[in-house]
């Protein structure tokens, strides 16, 4: 693997062609080394249909080449130009409402369209024929940001159309499917797959297996629409990589799956903008205000890693204010460079800033760059500069290191509770990053695994929580897995189908778990119940029956943790401090070691060095750890913002 190195999205078609060469100089001279083009330029490549113009882009890329810089170039399908939606006027999404989606902004297409989807195939081989010989030629990048804005849905005659094939093809006889859904219930029983309709515009809920087989149809689409792309290009050039950029708590479809698809992942990360529109508290938005949450860009890292099989980049790494939040605050001086060590620290071999110029025009005319719509730098710009002087200062190599601890995180369990939450705000993927960030806190490695995961081997922790139900692989892992496990909370209340298991959640074994939910009880917020010990249940609490043996319990006695050997059930979605109360008695029960950080620095392992990163306002003392030999950036004194790298007595 190469050494991590830096790039930076640019669109030349947005500027005049004589200062191509200054930037192209001047990106090689930050030490930049990749730069993404294209991703949104089709008005400019196909003006009207069969008009090819392609020349301009050749010669950016000769510009960009004659620096020493190779190119990203991003298919153009998120934005189809004008006169497409006079040739397939039908192709545009329809919202929930019934509503169709309008041209004037962007990703403007149903994925179940197949027109569309014939249309994007065309032009990623027009692109694959006229550009796979460049020099330059570093790469590509399939469409960009799948799902945005909410369009992985689409209520459409295609979807429609669409899902009924599908559904024909899984369920094979319209019996199987009555079955699978419970269409006895309210006498919702078809006749034949042409009688179903998609799940909305009903007078209440669907039933929540025909809900939840329509988003695993959407994705299945999303993942189709990416693969007529990833073949085209292979067939082309099989030596390049193809890339797609995803995005942050964004899970409308499973990435694990279009992961196949792809040969490097990457998503785009904005920690303040993503603070900002997230559901965390007021509290901790003011307090990392200017930093983005210490644990989100870290899990996303984590979990992209997984998606790209090892391989990942950030494509649009912030650079300051952007544009799209609520508040859009000024990053504190520094956050562009950390943000950059966090990257690499987890694995990263590219990060990518957005972008090299802030635009004077359009939507994203807020949106800061490393340059100023004046062509003069902007403060990551410096911040850049020295990321890159420094990774060669250092000499970062390696792999970030496999954790202790790992994560089950599965797409179709976000699903699953956005359908039938039962208690407002529960989300399967607040429980997974509750944990994470609570094992991070102690300086440990965290792996998040997929659901199809079959041995859990040189882990010492592993967390299952808020799993709609077990697949034949997990149940495997599990079975023969000789560390300690945390299981819960409704993990396994339900089937595949959305039904309840005959013998009810968590739905394992008696030799594993003697324990099953009798009843549930869930909260409005604001609601809480107190542990004793410390802590708070909330939201969801789950009353259980059976041999188990009780942990911890709330002050109305009901039971909050279980065990049962190395086996820990948790019924509640907890506060924080459960959260974290519950991860360190793991922690002490494993017997994992751990480091002692101070509030709001975390830290990773890659290769032969630990990387540290301060998300504090403030200045810190590092302690040493016993497996450092000293520091090869910065010290022990770390600023807020600041970063310092630790060299190992060996590497991992």
């Amino acid at each position: 693997m190469t050494s991590p190195t830096l790039g930076v999205c640019y669109y030349p078609e947005h500027w005049p062609e004589d200062v191509w060469e200054s930037d192209a100089a001047r990106m090689a001279e930050v030490g930049i080394r990749f730069v993404r083009i294209g991703e949104f330029a089709w008005s400019r490549l196909e003006p009207s249909e069969g008009d090819l113009q392609l020349d301009w882009m050749i010669r950016s890329m000769d510009v960009l080449g004659r620096h020493g810089l190779k190119v990203i170039v991003g298919t153009p399908t998120a934005t189809p130009p004008r006169w497409m939606i006079d040739k397939h006027p039908d192709m545009l999404a329809v919202d929930i409402e019934g509503r169709r989606k309008g041209f004037g902004s962007r990703r403007h297409y149903d994925f179940s369209h197949l027109g569309y989807r014939a249309e994007a195939a065309r032009i990623t081989q027009i692109l694959a024929e006229a550009l796979s010989g460049h020099p330059a030629l570093g790469g590509w990048q399939t469409d960009n940001e799948y799902g945005c804005h909410g369009t992985t849905y689409s209520y459409s005659p295609a979807a429609l159309d669409g899902f009924r094939l599908w559904l024909r093809e899984k369920y094979e006889t319209i019996g199987a499917l009555n079955t699978a859904w419970g269409n006895v219930f309210w006498s919702m029983e078809y006749n034949r797959f042409e009688q179903i309709e998609l799940p909305n515009l009903l007078v209440c809920d669907a039933a929540p297996a025909h809900e939840l087989d329509f988003r695993r149809y959407s994705s299945d689409q999303v993942s189709a629409f990416n693969r007529v792309q990833y073949d085209i290009l292979k067939a082309k050039r099989p030596d390049l990589p193809v890339i797609h950029n995803f995005m942050s708590r964004y899970s409308e479809f499973d990435h694990y799956d279009l992961g196949e698809s792809i040969d490097i992942a990457s998503w785009d990360s904005y920690p303040i903008g993503h603070l900002a529109m997230s559901d965390e508290t007021i509290e901790h938005k003011a307090q990392y205000l200017r930093q983005g949450d210490p644990d989100n860009a870290g899990f996303h890292h984590d979990l992209y890693r997984t998606v790209g099989h090892g391989r990942w980049w950030v494509m649009e790494q912030q650079p300051g204010p952007v544009n799209w939040a609520n508040a859009n605050p000024d990053p504190l001086p520094g956050m562009a460079r950390l943000w950059a060590w966090e990257a690499f620290a987890h694995g990263a071999e590219v990060v990518s800033y957005f972008r090299w110029r802030q635009a004077p025009f359009a939507q994203e005319q807020m949106h800061a760059g490393l340059l100023r719509p004046d062509s003069e730098p902007a403060p990551a710009y410096g911040e850049a500069s020295q990321v890159a002087r420094e990774l060669a200062s250092v000499g970062l190599g390696g792999t970030a290191a496999k954790g202790k601890i790992a994560l089950i995180f599965d797409y179709e369990s976000e699903w699953a509770w956005e359908i039938q939450p039962q208690a407002a705000g529960f989300k399967h993927g607040n429980h997974v990053r509750g944990l994470y960030s609570a094992f991070r806190k102690h300086g440990l490695d965290v792996d998040i695994l997929p659901p199809t995961t079959t041995s859990f081997a040189g882990y010492d922790i592993v967390a299952i929580p808020a799993l709609l139900a077990w697949s034949d692989a997990l149940r495997e892992a599990v079975a023969s897995f000789e560390g300690h496990l945390l299981v819960g909370p409704r993990t396994g209340s339900k089937t595949e189908h959305f039904a309840t298991p005959a013998r009810l959640g968590p739905d394992l074994p008696q030799n594993l778990l003697d324990a099953k939910v009798a009843r549930v009880d869930s909260l409005p917020p604001g609601v809480d119940v107190a542990v004793k010990g410390g802590g708070a249940a909330r939201l969801w609490r789950e009353k259980v029956e059976g041999g188990a043996e009780v942990v911890m319990e709330d002050v109305e006695g009901v039971p909050v943790l279980l065990s049962q050997g190395k086996l820990f059930y948790l019924t509640t979605t907890g506060d924080r401090a459960l959260v974290q109360r519950v991860v360190d008695y793991l922690i002490a029960e494993a017997n994992t070691p751990t480091l002692t950080l101070p509030a709001g620095v975390r830290c990773r392992v890659r290769g032969d060095f630990r990387i540290y990163v301060n998300y504090g306002a403030g200045d810190t003392t590092l302690a040493p750890a016993a497996d450092e030999v000293g520091y090869v950036l910065g010290g022990a004194e770390i600023p807020a913002a600041g970063v310092t790298v630790a060299k190992l007595a060996r590497g991992d």
